[in-house]
């Protein structure tokens, strides 16, 4: 007698081996993303996968999945701390924003808006191994000067910088946290 719902032994020994290879393969996403090195931020569930050798990342503000390098793991733990920690509606939140300088194109790596589309905050992230120095600090401000938002970011995952703009009298202050959206509108 064969019950519907029985599997032969070839069959078991099958799906045993593709088991296996589901169980590999979850448990090498998993070491690869292990790899990543620790942030200065928040966890949280990263969604990954590996397409044609390309581990990726997705990035709940463009809806898809990029190459997950050490520059995208801080930009996605950034955004998920905007949006998680501060506050930060994420239908608000622009990622690799084009920007065009002097005729030449830019993409700023993380902006917030306003309700009203102004820029609030600009993010400019770096892999964990580069330093936070002088060049970065201009490539924002280059960028801020198109965009005039009143508040600059730069972070490596490992170090924050966060800064406040007083355009009317050209001066900037550190600010000792991120702040929360809601304390910028």
């Amino acid at each position: 007698m064969t019950l519907k719902n029985s599997v032969s032994v070839s069959e078991g020994l099958w799906h045993f081996e593709h088991l296996h290879l589901l169980i590999f393969f979850i448990t090498f996403v998993a070491y690869e993303v292990d790899k990543m090195q620790s942030l200065n931020l928040p966890e949280y569930l990263v969604k990954t996968r590996i397409i044609d050798g390309q581990q990726q990342i997705f990035d709940e503000i463009r809806r898809k999945y990029v190459a997950l390098i050490p520059e995208e793991w801080v930009r996605q733990h950034f955004i998920n701390y905007l949006i998680n920690d501060r506050g930060f509606p994420k239908g608000l939140i622009a990622v690799e924003h084009p920007l065009t300088i002097n005729k030449v194109n830019h993409r700023a790596d993380i902006i917030a808006f306003a309700s009203d589309g102004k820029p609030l905050v600009v993010v400019e992230c770096k892999a964990p191994e580069v330093a936070i120095n002088q060049s970065v600090v201009q490539q924002v401000s280059r960028y801020n000067i198109l965009l005039k938002a009143p508040i600059l970011i730069l972070t490596n995952g490992l170090v924050h910088y966060c800064v406040r703009i007083n355009f009317e009298n050209s001066s900037t202050s550190p600010l000792d946290s991120i702040p929360f959206y809601k304390d910028l509108l």
